[in-house]
């Protein structure tokens, strides 16, 4: 037997080791079957890897393994990681609350596991009809995520601009106790200086 279908055979067992626990009711099953899903495709990619050989940076041209695959790998390891930990964390939260890791039927499933066909044909149909007026979710203007202004909403904006122009700044107009900056003789920094 070769090596590389020893890790095919090792490889498939744990797929389906994996997946048979998963599909179970009780948390810490989930979590070790997610954990042999991780460890079977770390497998996977080292399979897809080929033949070993020099590291990537080791200069040679032939003989060079695929980085490629050594990347995903690292990258499987840390996800599982990762969502091992959120699951653990989810038992230990529902051994916390109900001494029990196992997922309970609620009304919803019980629901579910009640309907007939006939009720399923009924919600069959009700998916056949087509609204085709609404082509959006944000359909009237309340609504709507994004907010267009037009020149009524902002004094500075042009709706018949071609394109967009910085503003002019305004200079404000004297009022009759301003004073003309011509005739101003007396200057205030003229008294601090010495």
């Amino acid at each position: 037997m070769d090596v590389s279908l020893t890790l095919i055979i090792v490889m498939a067992v744990l797929f389906a080791c994996g997946v048979y626990a998963m599909l179970e009711r009780s948390l810490t099953r989930v979590l070790i079957g997610f954990l042999l899903l991780g460890n079977a495709t770390n497998l996977l990619l080292l399979i897809v890897m080929g033949v070993p050989g020099n590291a990537p940076f080791y200069g040679a041209e032939d003989g060079m393994s695929d980085p490629l695959p050594q990347a995903l790998t690292l990258t499987a390891i840390v996800i599982t990681f990762a969502v091992s930990a959120f699951l653990l964390a989810l038992i230990y939260r529902s051994w916390q609350l109900g001494q029990a890791d196992t997922v309970e039927d609620d009304e919803t499933d019980i629901a579910l596991r009640e309907r007939t066909d006939a009720d399923e044909d009924v919600m069959d149909d009700e998916d056949d009809v087509e609204d085709d007026d609404a082509t959006t979710d944000f359909v009237g203007v309340q609504t709507a995520p994004i907010t267009v202004l037009h020149m009524r909403d902002h004094a500075s904006i042009d709706d018949a601009a071609p394109m967009d122009r910085p503003i002019a700044p305004v200079e404000p107009e004297p009022s009759s106790t301003d004073v003309d900056p011509q005739e101003q003789t007396h200057d205030p920094r003229e008294e601090d200086r010495p």
